[in-house]
């Protein structure tokens, strides 16, 4: 390692503003001390697909990526060095890697790690105490979030879920989907079993919610607008990570004091909602895979600082980096009651990546950057197909995509 001289970072800019500040600090300050010139680029969220497929087909780019959401750790094996070995030593420091912490990274055929798994995002439920108990009710079940909403969207508060191309409506559909008894594929990650009597279900309900709880802008949305429809005032709910919350914090202590977080709600079947990964791969043709290693290893020591730095945003993957209560998320001094997040201390019971019930693939990454799931719920919610025609359609999409990477394999 003494003639390696640089290391070559590249992640999203995070929706925690802090923590991309913290995290540039720390990156460099080790670098010092281990003679190593480390620079970090940020890049928007929806730009990290795009970017990983052109350094992957140039053969060159960074040392270090960060993917957000998915599309990584399978999609691009062939060209990741493997990490087994350490994310194994991680694990023997600070506990077994979570159900949603295995789906990011780790390849269920050979029992090998593609990438480190960082932290995964969770999706809770935001609404507005004030206008949820002025309707005697709380929105536990999807059904309540249906009911309440078209009742609060009356008086100026509607629901806020993206219909868009972006990761909160990916994330969230999915969590309905399952709530609802629907799945993309089977346990095993072999089938498509996605035109099923519970994704009509899921469906229909997505389509009940638009016409009585929503309004037609959320069909156009990016993934800052239902945090600033919460934060505005506007909305009575929305399904979001707490950034939108802390983003209250700062504009209107009026707003954010009254902003209730809760876990997803419940559907017929389960309560389960999407998760956005987080992880690190190291690229074959990086220069400098030596340095990436030692840096996710002290990365990886002081990951509680990182937690921090997120105010409680970013959720572990190893069973006891954390060690519970949770600071922040058990007792936060900045928020009003001081243990308004204690729920997210118990997220990774229900939340899972794409690919739940089975294994993440690079099929189940195209169909999530494909995007198919949330045009499922936008086809039959604008009435351009029945939610039976809209599932059937859904269903094709993936078989076509899981026929491929099946060819491939």
């Amino acid at each position: 390692m003494a003639d390696t001289k640089t290391l070559t970072i590249v992640q999203w800019s995070h929706f925690v503003p802090a923590y991309d500040k913290w995290f540039d600090k720390f990156a460099k300050d080790w670098g010092e001390k281990n003679h190593i010139d480390v620079s970090v680029d940020h890049i928007p969220v929806q730009d990290v697909a795009a970017r990983a497929a052109a350094e992957a087909s140039a053969g060159s780019g960074h040392d270090l990526f960060g993917w957000n959401g998915a599309g990584g750790a399978h999609l691009y094996r062939k060209f990741l060095v493997d990490v087994t070995s350490l994310v194994e030593s991680v694990e023997k420091k600070y506990g077994k890697v979570s159900v949603i912490g295995r789906q990011i990274g780790y390849n269920q055929d050979d029992h090998t790690w593609s990438a480190f798994p960082d932290y995964y995002i969770n999706f809770p439920a935001m609404y507005r105490k004030s206008e949820w108990d002025g309707i005697g009710m709380k929105p536990e079940t999807w059904d309540d979030v249906r009911i309440g909403g078209a009742k609060l969207k009356k008086k100026g508060h509607p629901v806020g879920i993206s219909l868009g191309h972006s990761n909160d409506p990916n994330t969230t559909w999915r969590g309905v989907l399952w709530s609802y008894g629907g799945a993309v594929q089977d346990e095993a990650g072999q089938h498509v079993v996605l035109n099923s009597k519970g994704s009509v279900e899921a469906v229909k309900f997505a389509a009940a919610l638009y016409k009585e709880a929503m309004t037609s802008e959320v069909l156009s949305w990016s993934d800052a607008s239902n945090n600033q429809y919460i934060d505005s005032g506007v909305s009575s709910l929305i399904i979001n990570p707490i950034s939108a919350y802390r983003t209250a914090q700062q504009l209107n202590k009026k707003v954010a004091d009254d902003i209730f977080i809760m876990e997803p709600p419940k559907g017929p079947v389960r309560r389960l909602m999407g998760g956005a990964s987080e992880f690190y791969g190291i690229w074959k043709f990086g220069k400098n895979q030596d340095a990436a290693i030692e840096f996710l290893k002290y990365y990886a020591d002081n990951w509680i600082e990182a937690f921090k730095a997120s105010s409680g945003y970013n959720n572990p993957i190893f069973a006891n980096i954390v060690p519970k209560p949770m600071p922040l998320l058990s007792d936060d001094p900045t928020s009003t009651p001081r243990d308004k997040l204690a729920a997210l201390q118990t997220s990774d019971q229900w939340s899972a990546v794409p690919g739940y019930p089975g294994p993440a693939t690079p099929a189940t990454d195209e169909v999530y950057n494909d995007f198919i799931i949330c045009d499922m719920m936008a086809k039959a919610a604008t009435g351009a197909m029945t939610a039976e025609e809209s599932v059937k359609w859904a269903a094709q999409q993936c078989e076509g995509i899981f026929t491929k990477w099946q060819h491939k394999a």
